[in-house]
């Protein structure tokens, strides 16, 4: 989810700081005319003969009323809030989808399918021509970070097909320790001794959960690190883009990207979908685009500090779902990892937060 946080980020950098505050409430089929309508009809003093009377408000209208108030006068992190945490539950539903049809479907044809919807609905829903959303600056940097995108999908997706939810879910909780060392090595941002230590902690909780014995390592635990990992390059190389880059043109390279290089292989091993697979797999790939607005949305409304920690939710929902639908039950050691994961990734957080350059003083 790394590449939907930075580009959401992005934009809310191109829109302003003040954009969340002066967002416009969502639109409503219909809504305007009927306020019109109701306008004209309170200002009439008499009824046409003939004519009916205006119909009292039903509870569906009233309610809807309510909501869109309570939703125009929230605050933007709670709005965002609300982005974050219903990308979080479609998120879940893609993900055990994933697992349940990946028995069956090989992953890169999965993969393949999933980015070829995802692609078409960002075009279909994007403002502009496609030469425009393929228009960019630094093409060799789009192809590397879609590359690494490929990476971790392949790495983590394998992961969550082959170990417990929950235990892939905190695993991938790494990311933001391997973002902090990355951040040092390629943007050459300065981390102080706290967070080095923080970053040190993290990872002794991803050991307690990899479990290393005297056989070695779990392999496909290992490819859950490894999906973390290429996640945090992926973080890097959208925060050196988003100073040139459009949302849409980093998505649109990013799907290009991704159906050349799995184009192949899901030939090579394509196993036809039966009626059921189908259906599983446009789910996935809807709820992983509808996934991706909302966490863009998200970041785009919200700040960054303040959205953050919901993301930890993740093991909640993932932790729920193994255990309802694929009778998992996550290993003592994999809660006790990811809360020493969690901890040190809260205090990163806070303390990226807290080292954040001031704004302009408003006057």
């Amino acid at each position: 989810m790394s590449e939907e946080r930075q580009t959401g980020r992005q934009d809310r950098t191109a829109e302003g700081d003040g954009s969340a505050e002066t967002e416009a409430p969502p639109s409503f089929g219909g809504d305007a005319s009927e306020a019109a309508g109701e306008a004209a009809t309170a200002s009439t003093l008499v009824t046409p003969v003939g004519s009916a009377p205006p119909r009292p408000d039903g509870p569906f209208r009233h309610g809807r009323r309510r909501l869109r108030g309570w939703w125009t006068g929230a605050s933007p992190n709670l709005r965002g809030s609300v982005y974050m945490l219903s990308a979080l539950l479609v998120y879940a539903v893609m993900v055990g989808a994933i697992k349940h049809v990946g028995s069956a479907v090989p992953l890169v044809q999965i993969l393949l399918i999933r980015q070829i919807i995802m692609s078409l609905v960002i075009v279909a829903f994007s403002v502009g021509s496609v030469r425009l959303m393929m228009r960019t600056a630094r093409p060799g940097l789009q192809v590397f970070r879609g590359v690494l995108t490929l990476l971790s999908m392949l790495c983590g997706f394998t992961a969550v097909i082959k170990i417990p939810l929950a235990q892939a879910t905190a695993i991938g909780f790494s990311q933001v320790l391997f973002v902090t060392i990355a951040a040092v090595i390629v943007l050459k941002e300065v981390v102080d001794a706290r967070r080095w230590a923080a970053t040190i902690i993290g990872f002794i909780g991803v050991l307690v959960m990899l479990r290393p014995t005297t056989e070695g390592l779990d392999f496909y635990a290992l490819m859950s690190v490894g999906g973390a990992l290429f996640g945090a390059g992926i973080t890097v190389s959208v925060r050196m883009l988003a100073t040139t880059e459009r949302t849409d043109t980093i998505l649109i390279w990013q799907g290009v990207v991704l159906v050349i290089a799995l184009a192949f292989p899901a030939w090579l091993w394509w196993v036809p979908p039966d009626a059921v697979q189908w259906f599983w797999l446009i789910v996935l790939s809807l709820f992983g685009t509808a996934g991706q607005w909302l966490i863009t949305r998200a970041y785009q409304v919200g700040e960054a500090a303040a959205l953050a920690p919901l993301d930890f939710s993740r093991l909640i929902l993932a932790s729920f779902t193994g255990f309802v639908f694929f009778a998992e039950i996550p290993a003592l050691s994999t809660w006790i990892g990811a809360a020493i994961v969690i901890a040190a990734t809260l205090y990163t957080i806070r303390k990226n937060a807290r080292t954040l350059p001031a704004g302009p003083a408003s006057s």
